[in-house]
This record gives C-alpha cells, structure tokens and sequence, in this order.
C-alpha cells in the first residue's frame, strides 16, 4: 500500500511538472522574424550614365545597383520633405528609396512585398497598393560597401540616398566633368561609377575623363580642362633666331623668366590666371627646298626638347608651331608626337605656310583645307585619348578668311582638345580690330579665341587692358612676335 502510495505520488510529481512547462512554454514569446536581405548587383557596365526626373532616377538607381529587396521606402515625389525623411530611413536600413505614384514595376521587379511609405501621399498609395504596409523599422541586413562610385551634383536625391543604402560611395561633385574638379578615391579607379544626372554625358566620355582624372597630372596653372579657368600669355619665335620672333632672343632660363614678366602685366587685368607659354616654332618655311623638297626646315626634337622640359619645371605651356611648306600638317605633326605626350605641350598650324606643290615661301599667303586640319586634331586628340592625358591646345592661326578653306567644317567636337583660332593680324589698331571682327563674321562654334601682338609691326603696339577689352569674348591665348 504504502509503496503504491509512493509510486502514485512520484506519477503525480511528473505529471505536474509537465504541465507546468507546458504551461511555461505558452508563455515564452515566439521567436523574432529573421533580418530582411536586400541582394545588390553590380551595375552592367565599368561606367553607367543615368537621367530622368527624380522618380524614374531613383528607379533606374534601383535597378542598376539592387537586384532584390523585400522591402522598399516610398515617398511622394512632390513631397520634398518626405523625400528627405525617407532618404535617412532607406539608407539606414539599406533599401532602395522610390516615389509615388508609379513605383510598381520596380517593386515587382525588386519582389518588394512590404513598403515603408514615408508621408501622407507615399501612405495613401501604399494602402492602396495591395502590398504590406508598415510604419516601423523592421530588422534589415544592410549591405556591405563595395567597389562603386556614384557621382551626383544633388546628394538629398531620392537616387543618391538608394546608392548610399546599396553599399556605394557617394561623391558630390561641383562639375560634371571630373577633369575640372577630380572626386575623391579615383586611385585607384574604381570597379564601377555611376553618374546621376544626363549633365554627365555620354558613359564613354564619362569614362575617358575619369582616366584623366584619375591620372593627378596636371596643367600648369591647374586642373585638367584648358578654358575657361586660365588666360595664356605666350612668347613666340624659334631658338636662336631673334628674326622669327622674341623667344630667339635669349636662351632658356631668359625666355621663361621674360614670359613670366609678360604673364605677370596681364594678370591685374584678367578676370582669370594667367599662365606664361611659349610658341615654339618647330618647322620653319625655307626659302630652300632642303633635303626633302618640303621648303620647311624640321628641327629635331632633341633640339627642341630642353625647352620643352624646362618649360615643364617653370610651369610653362608649350605649343609646337609648324610651317609645313609644301609638307602636310599631319606628317609634320607626327615627328613631334614624343613632345606632345607630355600633358603641357599642344599644338600650333599655321595655314599662311602650307604651300601648294608649285609654291615658294613669302611669294604668296599660304592656304589648307579644313580637312587636313581635322585629320591632325582627329590624330591629337587619338594621343591626348590614349595617353590619358589633360585636355591638349590645338591653335589655328589666321588673318585671313582664304587660309582656311571651309573653316565653317571645323570639326570642335573632340572633347580632349580646345580648339583655339589665333587672329594674327597687325597694324594700327583698327586693320588689327577689323581682321579681328571679320575673323569673328561665320565662326566655327566651340572655338575659343587667341590675339598677337607685334612688337615692331604695332602701331602702336595694344596694352594688357586694349588687349583684354577686344569682344566680344576676350582672348584666352595673346602672342607676342
């Protein structure tokens, strides 16, 4: 009896404890839902250009950077102020950030079930959509930073802040060409950028700036792009020979300090830096055919290469000036092609020289075809390109209308180079004035505009203020000869 006892007691004690733990275990709280997991996706391309208003941008964003998320941010996109509430809480979390009213084919795309709308016209779609709604922070695994940049003039954008929620580094930038002013981290460059915004053009424009940009080499005075941001005050003529010009009046240390001091009596007059340059004439028209036939002397570019490097350390640009004879502009161009990779050296064609295959020097005004031009600036900038270089000068000189012929074919185009048209004219100020303005009548578009003065042809010679008040742009290149 009493052992039954015992055994029923001991059933007894069991029994209890088993209900009390299923009595504790109704009470334990069910286990928390796991994290959501947005999946990002490398953009397809090394370098993608996106444009649209802020709504299809911010999918686009979406798009190229998430290849899923289960849940997305909303805001309205006439609702500023949601949009900037809902840029904190999207790439706090990371998830893409779209606007209402039509962001459903991205969330289709996105499998996103459940919406965070942020605002009264972001929840009014929501409730609407068919989608969970939620109003809380839920638990999200955000994504790691990875190797993309994104460059946006607007860094509050909806675009901006679903980069910032796919793990990409957001760089603001001042201008669209990042040659102007470099972003930071593009050394080294990074697997994928992505520009926000159509004022970025073209992806291989893009592309081909940021080598450039990413490079560090720099113009003297500055940056990567010619003009606007410097004004250039040039000597020019050819190594010891002072007839061709007031650089062959002394050697190198002089010339470059003589260009300095030059350089110097414009910038109080200059609403831009002014930089000192020299124009070396290379090839030299010739009374004489030389051992060519060409009636153009070539000097050799270890002749002219001292100047060159010289000019390098005192922070002087070079234009190589050729007088092709009966030479083309191309081929001559071509023998210097060592100097002009280096990022301060551009070059100058002078059309008054280009002689046909019956012509002799000073017996008549020279004359080209625009054709022949463009080929050397298809060519400079093909080098410019593939050196990843600074935008390179290529300057045109011209006095007369009949140099040229089909100016108006100009191809400007090539965004390596700044095509400059050098008006040379000289006299009294008005013969200088009127070749000028008739120069200016039907001018190419995209050109920009050079000056040069005559030491002993001037009368008299324009002051630094006469020189910057001709319009109606003033020039960015004076010469002195």
């Amino acid at each position: 009896m009493g052992e039954h006892s015992a055994r029923t007691g001991g059933r007894a004690r069991h029994a209890g404890v088993a209900v009390l733990a299923v009595l504790l275990a109704g009470c334990t709280a069910s286990p928390p839902p796991p994290p959501l997991t947005p999946q990002v996706s490398d953009p397809a391309f090394a370098v993608t250009v996106l444009d649209g208003d802020p709504a299809a941008l911010a999918a686009d964003t979406s798009t190229t950077l998430f290849a899923s998320s289960p849940l997305a941010v909303l805001a309205a996109a006439d609702d500023p102020d949601a949009q900037a509430r809902a840029g904190e809480r999207a790439t706090r979390l990371g998830v893409p950030l779209l606007l209402t009213p039509d962001p459903s084919a991205e969330l289709d795309r996105l499998g996103a079930s459940t919406v965070l709308p942020v605002g009264a016209g972001a929840q009014e779609w929501a409730a609407a959509s068919g989608r969970t709604v939620t109003a809380d922070d839920p638990e999200v695994t955000a994504p790691a930073d990875r190797d993309v940049l994104v460059l946006t003039d607007d860094p509050a954008s909806p675009a901006a802040a679903t980069a910032r929620a796919s793990g990409a580094r957001v760089e603001t930038v001042t201008d669209p060409d990042p040659r102007v002013a470099p972003p930071p981290g593009l050394d080294p460059r990074p697997a994928h950028v992505v520009a926000l915004g159509g004022g970025f053009g073209p992806a291989e424009r893009l592309s081909a700036r940021l080598d450039v940009a990413a490079t560090g080499t720099t113009l003297p005075g500055g940056g990567q792009v010619l003009f606007p941001g410097r004004r250039m005050v040039a000597l020019y003529g050819h190594p010891g020979v002072p007839a061709l010009g007031v650089l062959g009046e002394q050697g190198i240390p002089e010339s470059i300090a003589r260009a300095q001091a030059l350089a110097a009596e414009y910038d109080p007059v200059s609403d831009e830096p002014v930089v000192p340059a020299f124009e070396l004439i290379s090839t030299v028209a010739d009374a004489g055919p030389g051992p060519d036939g060409d009636f153009s002397s070539e000097a050799d570019v270890e002749f002219l290469r001292p100047w060159v490097d010289a000019a390098r350390e005192a922070g002087v640009y070079v234009v190589l000036d050729l007088q092709p004879g009966r030479a083309d502009f191309l081929t001559q161009a071509q023998r210097y092609a060592d100097l002009l990779a280096q990022p301060h050296v551009g070059l100058a064609l002078d059309p008054e020289w280009r002689l046909g295959p019956d012509q002799r020097p000073s017996q008549q005004i020279g004359t080209v075809d625009v054709g022949e031009i463009n080929a050397v600036a298809t060519w400079l900038a093909d080098l410019t390109r593939d050196g990843a270089l600074p935008q390179k000068l290529l300057l045109v000189h011209q006095f007369r209308l009949s140099m040229i012929q089909g100016r108006e074919r100009l191809d400007t185009s090539r965004d390596e180079l700044a095509v400059l048209l050098h008006a040379d004219g000289f006299g009294v100020p008005e013969e200088k004035l009127g070749t000028w303005a008739a120069l200016h009548d039907g001018e190419p578009a995209g050109v920009v505009w050079g000056w040069k003065n005559f030491y002993d042809e001037d009368a008299p010679m324009f002051t630094p203020e006469q020189t910057l008040r001709v319009g109606p742009v003033p020039p960015v290149f004076v010469s002195f000869q």
